[in-house]
C-alpha cells in the first residue's frame, strides 16, 4: 500500500489517476477554488479548460512538519500581519488591492509584499485563473494579469497562526 502524500492547502489529489511524488504532474484550478493535481498524461485532462491548468511540482505543494517561528519572525509588525491576514482571508492578491482593503499608501503595500517575499512568507504567483471578488462578479474567473500576484507560502501561514494565537505576547 502506498502512502497518500500529505498536500497543502487548497490542493487535493485527483481521483481519476491518484498521482505519486515520483510522477509529473500538474494542476487544474476547479470551480470550488481547490487544486486538483493530475498525472501529467492523465486521460481527464483533455476535457479540461486549458487556461486552467498551471505547472506543479511536489516540493511546491507538499506539507511541511511546520516548527516554531524561526529568528526572521522578530523582524516583522502589526501591519506585517495584517497582510499576511489578508492573503489568508482572500487568497491571491496584489499590492494595489491590499493597499486598498489595508487603507496603506501604496508604496508601503509594495514594499510590505516585498518584504514578506523575501522572508518566504509571500510567494509570487505564476499567470494563474484568479476569482473575482464576490462583491465584483460571481463564479467568474479571469486571467490575471497587469499585477503581481502573492499568496501566503506554508511558513507564512505558520508565522500568522503563531502571532493570531497570542503566544509571540507569552
Amino acid at each position: 500500500m502506498i502512502d497518500t502524500p500529505l498536500l497543502k492547502e487548497k490542493y487535493m489529489l485527483a481521483k481519476c489517476c491518484r498521482p505519486h511524488p515520483d510522477e509529473a504532474i500538474v494542476g487544474y484550478f476547479s470551480h470550488d477554488d481547490v487544486i486538483k493535481v493530475h498525472r501529467r498524461g492523465c486521460a481527464n485532462l483533455s476535457k479540461t479548460e486549458t487556461e486552467r491548468l498551471i505547472a506543479l511540482k511536489w516540493r511546491d505543494i507538499l506539507r511541511q512538519t511546520p516548527t516554531g517561528p524561526g529568528q526572521d519572525y522578530s523582524e516583522l509588525d502589526e501591519t506585517d500581519f495584517a497582510v499576511l491576514k489578508h492573503h489568508r482571508d482572500y487568497d491571491i492578491d496584489y499590492s494595489l488591492m491590499v493597499a486598498k482593503m489595508l487603507r496603506l499608501p501604496r508604496r508601503e503595500a509594495f514594499e510590505r509584499h516585498q518584504k514578506l517575499r523575501n522572508l518566504d512568507l509571500l510567494e509570487r504567483v505564476d499567470a494563474v485563473m484568479v476569482r473575482y471578488r464576490k462583491t465584483t462578479a460571481r463564479n467568474k474567473w479571469i486571467k490575471h494579469r497587469n499585477h503581481t500576484y502573492y499568496r501566503l507560502t506554508e511558513k507564512g501561514s505558520h508565522y500568522l497562526d503563531f502571532w493570531l494565537s497570542g503566544e509571540h505576547s507569552a
